[in-house]
């Protein structure tokens, strides 16, 4: 299946195949923000998804696609941080083994959690050679399959289950936002709302430090490679080749926003709708504050993808 060619009934599969595993989360509101908004926000939780972020639905998605002998062999990934906490525990819920090339500065936190699922954690140096070089070796060994983070047509599928729940919650939007990094929730989000609500727009928010599918979009041309420097720390990768394609055609635009806003968008979701989420989380809360005058009066979606932070290095 090509990343051009994601079908209906590939996410309608999608879905049916993950259901069982993962959470339908909740959609929040608040008055007070919707008040500095100037318009109508329907925040979609996955901060309360299996993990604490959307990447469970993608990792599972993918994991139930492989053959039998596939699973037996098991399954590696690179990660530093959401992507690899997913696998692990889609893997051990399907018992399927596991293991995690992971950076070895990652935040103990992190290490500690892939560990928990009961994968088998590589550490290596915090770069990018050094990980795929580690999971090179992995593959050799054991001869596992490789499960991208974002850049693959069953991981895109599983992650626009998050959209096309809360098109069904609220069948009105004028607007979904979604994080971009990767650009696999991006670009899932942009599937859903194309097949289930093409009358909705589907934009992004992007750290300044981390701009590289805001150049990408605006230049035709995918950034390879950029030195990111955000707070959001889920944001720094480079947007992948299938999500591109799919960002492209289906996205109506990328709105950068500073640190400072994305810290202050992440207070005011931790004061008014009382939940944890991480700062890249923030992103689309601060660019539709960042815009308000643009998108007043509007009903708008916003993905909140995810809750994984150190609590002791809250930013404000």
């Amino acid at each position: 299946m090509s990343a051009n060619l994601i079908l209906e009934s590939d996410l309608q599969s999608a879905r049916a195949r993950i259901a069982e595993h993962i959470h339908r989360s909740p959609v929040l509101s608040s008055e007070q923000i919707n008040h500095l908004a100037e318009a109508e926000l329907f925040f979609k939780c996955e901060n309360f998804q299996k993990t604490g972020s959307f990447k469970a639905r993608g990792a599972t998605n993918a994991i139930l696609q492989l053959e039998e002998t596939q699973r037996e062999k098991g399954v590696a990934t690179h990660s530093s941080g959401n992507h690899g906490q997913a696998l692990a525990w889609a893997a051990q819920k399907l018992g399927v083994p596991c293991h995690v090339i992971m950076p070895e500065n990652a935040p103990k936190v992190k290490i500690a959690a892939v560990k928990g699922y009961g994968a088998t954690v590589h550490l290596c140096a915090p770069n990018l050679a050094a990980r795929e070089n580690g999971l090179k070796a992995v593959q050799e060994q054991y001869g596992c399959t490789f499960i991208p983070p974002y850049d693959h047509p069953n991981i895109i599928a599983g992650q626009a289950s998050a959209a096309a729940e809360l098109i069904e919650d609220l069948h009105d939007l004028d607007l979904i936002i979604a994080p971009v990094g990767g650009g696999g929730l991006l670009a899932g989000t942009a599937l859903s709302s194309h097949y289930y609500a093409p009358r909705c727009k589907v934009i992004a928010g992007e750290p300044a430090g981390a701009d590289d599918a805001f150049r990408s979009f605006y230049t035709g041309e995918r950034v390879n490679e950029h030195k990111p420097n955000t707070i959001a720390d889920g944001l720094l990768t480079t947007l992948g080749e299938h999500n591109f394609s799919i960002i492209q055609d289906l996205v109506s635009e990328i709105i950068r926003v500073e640190d400072s806003e994305i810290i202050a968008a992440m207070r005011l979701i931790y004061e008014r709708l009382k939940i944890v989420i991480e700062p890249s989380c923030a992103v689309p809360l601060a660019a539709i504050l960042q815009q308000k005058e643009r998108y007043k009066n509007r009903r708008i979606g916003i993905i909140l993808s995810g809750g994984n932070v150190d609590l002791a290095k809250l930013p404000f």
